[in-house]
């Protein structure tokens, strides 16, 4: 008995000893698609013990026979396995159960750090929500679907440069738009001159649009200063990340997308055609006649935008390629309008020593041209032609632009009254005012990295250096045939006029990066990166243009042509050349993955500071995070799952710094085009000039709910930028003309919200939907009252505590304290009596104060996005609205002036103006007094810029690959953009602007009108 006894005993040892040996699983987390799935945990259940995968998924992890093993990841159900006798491998799919939250993203420099890490706002766009309903400037995709961001879309149109603002207009003089970063190697963002002011009329393209949104894999918004820091100046105003496509593994994949999209005008003033012209008049103020039935919409001619793109991926685990072939043909609403583009992309990756070298090496080659790219402005503008119109005039006969010159044997322009506005055929200017660009890009990147100490997949140091140039040639030409108005001859009256401008522009940009990633222990973890880097760019002009020679050849158009010593002729070069060397680092420190304390810093060396004191500047940031749901218990935080599945609270402090603006130390001498001669600045010296810095506080809330199928985001932030650089007048016994100074402290506060939800019917209906929200209110806390003559410090360099804009009809852009950076005042105003009534007898007179209008600047902008699908089917739409500021439209008083504006003919059928006291003035005295063309008054053609509309919606269909042979799988979808103005005052579309620059957004003058459009497009994957 004890014999037994002491050997049961034995056996029962034996086999607990066996039960508690540990063994090693190694295995792979997938998502549904059979993709990798980084940092998901995988934990033995009812213990502390556990681990992530690395950023192929893939995990090792040391636990008893019979261990039950949990694998979860927000966003999938979780998973559990138990660990059965003799098991080495245990590979994991986890199924989809809500929205994704990314665990690692793509941040600054294109490292990648976990989401839930982050200490700042940073918003992640998958491809398909840029490529669902296409845009020949992708950027435009991007509308509505971003907390904080304000996008405008160009009067250019197809292709036209978009203004891209983020928390809020920061920069008096500087630049306000947002950064690109492609790969993570910032990209510089040429545009060419545009439009501006009342005449200039030229629109123009710019360097991201040169993009194929078919290469982009996924993008990545990061609003603020605090997230962009390590970018460096160039990313003050926040910054967006774009990651492009490489090569897989597995056999070759051949994708083909082929769509094609008809526009029409979207939103129109109200014209008249009811009441005609007098012979030989410019003006439409004649005697009542039966309706012409003319309506300018009638010279649009519908847009029609082909885009057409070819994909190739192959490889296998050393090496993988990726290569592209897309083109846009596109027909703009203005007859002669062109834009084409052609893209070809090639990229290789590949790995040696057992993946511890990795190479990455990239070309794309970007042809792209425009042919008369108009965006506002009186002069080559057909709109001014198609718009007042004389309505005595036939319409069909304004086809017929030019005529036979028997005396000189050519075709010259017909009749047509030019009257206040620079005003010709409309079809003259299509045809025969040509203004052509062509641009030639080539971009070459290359990289390699390699793994000098790995510890485990997510786990190592490495070290990597990346190389990118980028150059663009460009040829401007600009043909003004003979018959042209002479003031747009420049003096050539008799053979035309010819410009052709060939210029480049050349960034080179090369960086060294290291990276250190290492857990110490169970509780904390350290992630260090430390580079350095130079940017250097170039730009390159020459410029030729003038009136034709007199005793030349009319509309021969080459530069001998040119009239070489007429006074307008211009013959010369310009350019400049910036480089900055930087040095960078960041440190991430966290503690059992709870909380997140990150601190970056980057120093550079501008070359606009030479010759300055201060020969570099500094700029921190420092960021933490705290998990919320992780601090809880496991009990308590399981309780809850089913409630609040995760949140997460965030606060960070960065600042960033701006060098002013080149040349600015260092005297230079001009060439005046008017006299022909060299001219030296003459401002005051300066050498204490110091960069504009913009301090951001941001704090934020991430939070999902209801088993992650509802997610809120929500962040506060605040910044201030000082030491702006800021021209201003000097007296003349100073011996100087002028001075700059630094002052200013301009500040931004706002909110940013991010709602988004998954709804599921069934097994077959989902509903997913986005809601995002930004509000901002821009203030000019302090300005220049405190600036002093720097000779005299007695003597203050500004009369008032303002700053003098942009100005446009009477009215003009004013900056003051308290105010916002794009407070619109107005100058004059009718004569009025003692009872407030207009005395149309008198001149407009100068008011006793500026009358303030409001900012054309917005309170906030939102968006919201729903997308349902159903088996095959899934369908969407987006709403969009920008609420609060106002727009001006000039093109309104001009409509008025010529009395072709549909009010003007209610006044006249109303017998009068009714402007109170019982007094009635004669419509068109009352209206050229209101609209006169030079300074019409600004106060009554300023409109709401509040709209509601509805952007875009899709309906598209899947035909599986199972039901074509299993050879392709077919999309095919039917999109719309802008279909619907569900509200807006305003007699233009309040998104559209001309320009890029500052102080251009919310003013119309003889803009092209946004478009409504319908498209269809199909998409196949071999």
């Amino acid at each position: 008995m004890n014999k037994f006894l002491i050997i049961a005993f034995t056996l029962l040892c034996t086999g607990w000893a066996v039960n508690a040996q540990n063994i090693t699983i190694k295995g792979q987390v997938l998502d549904n698609l059979k993709e990798p799935v980084p940092m998901a945990n995988i934990s033995q259940v009812g213990t502390t013990n556990g681990t992530i995968s690395d950023i192929d998924g893939n995990y090792t992890i040391s636990v008893p026979v019979g261990a039950t093993l949990e694998f979860s990841f927000i966003g999938f159900k979780s998973e559990r396995r138990t660990v059965g006798k003799g098991m080495t491998v245990l590979n994991v799919t986890l199924q989809e159960d809500s929205q994704v939250l990314d665990a690692v993203v793509v941040t600054a420099l294109g490292i990648k750090r976990q989401e839930k890490a982050l200490s700042y706002n940073a918003q992640s766009i998958k491809q398909d929500e840029l490529t669902k309903v296409k845009d020949a400037n992708f950027i435009n995709s991007l509308n509505g679907k971003v907390a904080g961001v304000n996008i405008q879309s160009s009067s250019s149109g197809v292709g036209g440069a978009t203004k891209v603002v983020m928390r809020g207009t920061k920069s008096i003089e500087g630049s306000n738009n947002a950064l690109y970063v492609i790969d993570g190697v910032p990209m510089y963002n040429a545009t060419n001159t545009e439009g501006t002011g009342r005449y200039a009329s030229r629109g123009t393209t710019e360097g991201i649009a040169d993009l194929n949104p078919d290469d982009i894999e996924s993008m990545t918004v990061l609003t603020g200063a605090s997230a962009a820091a390590l970018y460096g100046s160039s990313a003050a105003n926040g910054a967006i990340l774009i990651t492009t496509k490489k090569g897989k593994e597995g056999k070759l994949e051949v994708g083909f997308t082929s769509s094609m999209e008809f526009a029409k005008p979207f939103v129109m003033p109200e014209f008249q055609n009811t009441y005609g012209s007098n012979p030989n008049d410019a003006v439409s103020w004649g005697a009542k006649q039966a309706s012409t039935g003319y309506n300018p919409e009638d010279f649009f001619k519908t847009s029609a935008t082909y885009t057409n793109s070819l994909t190739l991926s192959i490889g296998n685990d050393k090496n993988q390629t990726y290569a592209s072939l897309a083109a846009t043909n596109a027909n703009g609403l203005v007859p002669n309008n062109e834009y084409d583009r052609y893209n070809m992309t090639l990229r290789n990756s590949s790995t040696a020593l057992d993946g511890k070298l990795k190479f990455d090496i990239g070309a794309q080659y970007i042809i792209q041209r425009d042919q008369n790219m108009v965006n506002q402005g009186e002069y080559m503008n057909p709109l001014v032609g198609a718009y007042l119109y004389p309505r005595g005039l036939n319409w069909g006969d304004a086809g017929y632009f030019e005529q036979w010159d028997e005396d000189r044997g050519i075709l010259t322009s017909s009749p047509f009254p030019e009257g206040e506005y620079a005003m010709q055929n409309p079809y003259w200017v299509a045809y025969r005012n040509i203004r052509t660009s062509e641009r030639k890009r080539f971009i070459v990147s290359m990289g390699i990295s390699y793994t000098i100490k790995e510890w485990s997949k997510s786990e190592k140091w490495d070290i990597g250096a990346r190389y990118r140039i980028d150059r663009t040639s460009q040829e401007y030409k600009d043909k003004r045939f003979v018959g042209t108005i002479a003031t747009l001859l420049d003096g050539g009256t008799k053979n035309g006029f010819f410009g052709l401008n060939t210029g480049s522009d050349m960034q080179n940009y090369v960086d060294v990066l290291t990276n250190f990633n290492k857990n110490f222990g169970e509780d904390w973890g350290l992630a260090a990166n430390v580079g350095a880097s130079l940017s250097d760019q170039k730009n390159d002009i020459l410029y030729n243009q003038g009136p034709l020679r007199d005793d030349g050849l009319p509309n021969i158009f080459n530069i001998q042509n040119i009239e070489q010593g007429a006074h307008k002729a211009q013959f010369y070069q310009e350019g400049w050349h910036e480089q900055t060397q930087s040095i960078f680092g960041s440190v991430e420190v966290n503690w059992k993955r709870l909380l997140y304390l990150t601190v970056t810093g980057r120093n550079d060396w501008a070359s606009q500071l030479a010759g300055s004191k201060n020969k570099s500047f500094f700029y921190p940031s420092v960021g933490l995070t705290g998990i919320i749901t992780d601090m809880l218990s496991e009990s308590v935080k399981n309780s809850l799952y089913n409630t609040l599945s995760f949140a997460k609270v965030r606060l960070a402090f960065a600042q960033v710094a701006s060098p002013f603006k080149r040349e600015l130390t260092i005297p230079m001498n001009t060439f005046n085009q008017a006299d022909k001669k060299w001219v030296k600045e003459g401002y005051y010296p300066l050498k204490d000039l110091k960069p504009e810095r913009t301090n951001s506080f941001e704090v934020g809330l991430t939070t999902k709910w209801l088993k992650n199928k509802l997610n809120f985001d929500i962040t506060y932030y605040r910044t201030n930028t000082k030491n702006q650089t800021i021209r201003a007048t000097m007296s003349a016994s100073s011996g100087y003309n002028y001075t700059y100074v630094q002052t200013g402290n301009v500040q931004n506060q706002g909110v940013e919200i991010a709602l988004g939800g998954t709804v599921e019917i069934g097994k077959n209906f989902t509903w997913n939907t986005g809601f995002t929200y930004g509000y901002n209110k821009n203030e000019i806390k302090e300005l220049v009252k405190n600036l002093r003559n720097p000779q005299n410090p007695a003597e203050p360099l500004f009369k008032e505590d303002e700053l003098l804009k942009d100005n446009f009809g009477n009215a003009q852009i004013i900056l003051r304290p308290g105010g916002t950076l794009g407070d619109i005042y107005a100058k004059t105003d009718f004569v009025r009596d003692a009872n407030g009534n207009i005395d149309i007898s008198q001149d407009v007179k100068p008011r006793d104060k500026y009358m303030k209008l409001g900012s054309i600047l917005p309170d906030a902008n939102l968006g919201w996005r729903n997308d349902f699908s159903y088996k095959q089917l899934s369908f969407g739409f987006m709403l969009s609205a920008r609420l609060g500021g106002i727009v001006v439209s000039g093109t309104q008083a001009a409509m008025d002036y010529s009395g072709v504006s549909k009010v003007t003919a209610d006044a006249r059928d109303a017998g009068g103006v009714f402007v109170g006291g019982g007094m009635i003035i004669p419509a068109q005295k009352y209206y050229q007094s209101q609209g006169r063309p030079k300074d019409y008054l600004t106060q009554y053609y300023t409109y709401s810029a509040t709209n509601l509309r509805l952007r875009e919606a899709y309906v598209a269909f899947n035909i599986p690959r199972k039901w074509l042979g299993n050879v392709v799988d077919l999309n095919i979808s039917l999109t719309g953009k802008n279909l619907w103005m569900i509200y807006n005052k305003a007699p233009f579309d309040p998104e559209t602007i001309a320009s890029t620059g500052n102080y251009a957004q919310g003013l119309d003058y003889f803009m092209l009108p946004s478009t409504r459009s319908f498209g269809f497009s199909i998409k196949a994957r071999f």
